[in-house]
């Protein structure tokens, strides 16, 4: 009898320690599942933020359709320029020098994009000039566009441009400005296409000739 009861014992005690062992396995797996799914909530909602456009000239773009900062991450950065009416003129410098194209078919670009004020700031006889002559005209316009797609995290510091010149992007975000030549405010940043990052600019960036 007595060799029964310690047999019947320590059976009682090899199965409140699996049960245990089985509790504190099934805790962790919970709180690893927890752990996961907190990270990728918080790598998700860095990534939305880091997308977010930053400046005063961002209350001018339009709230809604193709032109809105929804609309235009669905065209390549060609055709979503030519939806945003702040960048009229910019699209028809664009079709002048034949650079559609260009910026449609490339990947991975940031694009510095004057507005129509920007280039209303231009004497006319100039503007006239620099849209009748191709060369010029793409020399200037791809001095505003880099071979590589930077976020804001990126942005800041001199970068090569397609014209084989720099740009020189100072300050802090959301003030920001940048020189390749002439020197703009940036006043919209980080607007996304579906292939470039779109910094929409105050000044047009003529090139030091």
């Amino acid at each position: 009898m007595k060799t029964r009861s310690i047999a019947s014992a320590a059976t009682l005690t090899a199965v409140g320690a699996l049960a245990l062992t089985a509790c504190g396995s099934s805790s962790g797996s919970g709180s690893s599942s927890a752990a996961t799914s907190s990270s990728a909530s918080s790598s998700a909602t860095s990534g939305s933020t880091a997308a977010v456009p930053f400046g005063p000239g961002c209350a001018a773009v339009p709230k809604t359709g193709k032109g809105s900062f929804g609309g235009m991450t669905q065209d390549t950065v060609a055709t979503a320029a030519s939806n945003n009416p702040l960048l009229s003129t910019l699209v028809t410098a664009v079709k002048k020098a034949g650079l559609v194209d260009t910026l449609n078919n490339t990947q991975n670009l940031t694009v510095f994009a004057p507005t129509n004020a920007a280039f209303a700031k231009l004497p006319k006889a100039t503007l006239a000039k620099v849209l009748a002559d191709k060369t010029m005209l793409t020399k200037i316009l791809t001095n505003h566009v880099l071979p590589t797609r930077l976020g804001p995290d990126k942005i800041v510091g001199t970068h090569p441009t397609l014209a084989k010149t720099s740009d020189t992007v100072s300050g802090t975000v959301p003030s920001l400005t940048v020189k390749g030549g002439a020197t703009a405010k940036i006043i919209c940043g980080n607007v996304q296409t579906a292939n470039a990052n779109v910094y929409i600019i105050d000044t047009v960036l003529v090139p030091a000739s």
